[in-house]
C-alpha cells in the first residue's frame, strides 16, 4: 500500500474516528464493556445454578439506597453531556462547571456504595459469605473503581476542557453509567 492510500484512508481508525474524544478511549470501552459483560454473564449462570442462594443475598441489600445511587450517577452523566455540549460550544468556563458537577456526583455515588459496603460489612456480609455476595461484591468493586477512575479522567480533562478532552472523558464517563444502569437490575431487583 502506498502512503498515498494510506492517506487517503484517513489515520487507520476506520469507524472509531467517527466516534466523539479520542479513538483509543473507545478500545478501552469496549474492552471495559465486555469485562463487564463476562461478568455479569458468570452472576447470571451462578444465580441460574444458586437460585435460593441469590435470591437470599438479594433480599440482603438495600435497593432503596442502591436507587438512589442509580439518579446520582445518571445525574452525573447529564452534566457530563451538559460539559460535552458547552466545550462544543467553545464554553470552556460552563464546560470545567459541568464537569465539577459530574465529579462531585460521582464522589456522592462513591460515598453512597461505601455507606451500603460499611452496612453490609456491620451486618457481618462479606466476599465468603455465599456466591451471591462473592460476585457482588467483585462487580460493584470493579464498577466503583472504574468511577474513581472516572472522576480522575474527568478531573484532567477538566484542566484545559478542550473539545477533544472533554468528549473523550464524557465517553469514559458514559460507559461507567450504562454498566451501572444495566448491573442494578440485575443486581438488586431481577428476582
Amino acid at each position: 500500500m502506498s502512503t498515498a492510500d494510506c492517506e487517503q484512508q484517513g489515520n487507520g481508525w476506520g469507524i472509531l474516528e467517527d466516534l466523539p474524544g479520542d479513538p483509543m478511549i473507545w478500545v478501552l470501552i469496549f474492552s471495559e464493556l465486555v469485562a463487564f459483560g463476562l461478568f455479569l454473564g458468570a452472576f447470571t449462570v451462578a444465580r441460574a445454578i444458586h437460585p435460593a442462594v441469590f435470591a437470599a443475598g438479594q433480599a440482603a441489600l438495600d435497593s432503596k439506597l442502591a436507587g438512589l445511587n442509580t439518579l446520582v450517577l445518571v445525574t452525573s452523566g447529564w452534566a457530563a453531556a451538559r460539559a460535552t455540549k458547552s466545550a462544543r460550544a467553545g464554553e470552556k468556563r460552563t464546560s470545567r462547571r459541568w464537569l465539577l458537577v459530574a465529579m462531585a456526583l460521582g464522589g456522592v455515588f462513591i460515598a453512597i456504595k461505601l455507606t451500603e459496603y460499611a452496612e453490609e460489612i456491620g451486618r457481618g456480609i462479606g466476599l465468603e459469605t455465599s456466591p451471591f455476595f462473592t460476585l457482588y461484591f467483585l462487580l460493584t468493586g470493579f464498577h466503583l473503581l472504574h468511577v474513581c477512575l472516572g472522576i480522575i479522567i474527568l478531573a484532567v480533562v477538566c484542566c484545559r476542557a478542550e473539545i477533544t478532552g472533554v468528549e473523550t472523558g464524557g465517553a469514559f464517563w458514559h460507559m461507567v453509567d450504562l454498566v451501572w444502569i444495566v448491573m442494578f437490575p440485575i443486581l438488586y431487583l431481577v428476582r
